[in-house]
């Protein structure tokens, strides 16, 4: 491999995306409408952190760091916010459970899409992690559709359920966007299409689930320059992220 750069930022938007969607998993621990529920979001967003640490492990080994504790959280919380590469989807912050419902449907759709780019990876270590990531997402996909067939079977669910997806459908194209150094992976063999490739079964999946088209897209869902722009919610999230870094920065866990 030539140059380590365009693979960074490839695989740092994929880690950014699952360090955000962890984190906004884990917000719902105690506060989710059951009990079932806080558990479901807690384990989802446990494995999202988890592949976000892998995939942060993997960039920093091509900077020719070594995947310390203090490596990772610097990476995963150190940086000025114009260095995260996260989608707005993953930014976006939600009070209402139906919206981080459908949410959690889509963005799980898309990963599982995702991962399968880089199952095949000439990066062992990256595929190996796919591999892991795909078992998981499985289950990921389980729980979100067993619950939307449950509520969108009932007319006043199902009122809820569309109109958050109104929330945050146009925010699904910016899943797709692509990343700067990404055509550099593919040339390398380290993904083996174009994110933006994943647009149209996206669009599909999503049709199907909620009788929704891409007629949801919005200007602001084309908004992100290549994923540099940050959106109006990542600040006080990256605040709330960094909540015990920043209660004591010299602690040594």
């Amino acid at each position: 491999m030539s140059e380590p750069s365009g693979v960074r930022e490839y695989l740092l938007a994929f880690a950014d995306d699952e360090h955000l969607m962890g984190q906004q998993h884990t917000e719902w621990i105690g506060v989710a409408p059951f009990l079932e529920e806080d558990l479901a979001f807690s384990s989802i967003g446990q494995d999202e952190l988890g592949h976000a640490a892998l995939l942060y492990e993997l960039v920093l080994d091509l900077e020719g760091i070594e995947a310390t504790d203090t490596a990772l959280d610097t990476l995963a919380f150190g940086r000025p916010s114009g260095d995260y590469r996260c989608c707005h989807l993953a930014e976006h912050t939600t009070r209402d459970w139906a919206e981080a419902l459908v949410r959690h449907w889509i963005y799980d759709t898309f990963e599982e899409m995702r991962w399968q780019l880089v199952a095949g990876s000439s990066l062992p270590a990256l595929a190996a992690v796919a591999r892991k990531a795909l078992g998981e997402e499985a289950y990921h996909r389980r729980h979100a559709d067993a619950l939307l067939d449950t509520l969108l079977a009932s007319p006043e669910a199902r009122e809820r359920i569309l109109g958050a997806f109104d929330a945050v459908g146009p925010l699904v194209e910016g899943l797709c966007e692509p990343v700067e150094g990404e055509a550099e992976a593919i040339s390398e063999g380290v993904a083996a299409a174009p994110t933006d490739r994943l647009l149209e079964p996206l669009w599909q999946a999503v049709e199907a689930r909620f009788g929704r088209s891409d007629s949801m897209g919005s200007p602001a869902a084309h908004n992100q320059h290549r994923r540099t722009a940050r959106s109006a919610d990542f600040d006080a999230l990256l605040a709330r992220m960094r909540e015990v870094l920043d209660y004591d920065p010299e602690a040594v866990w």
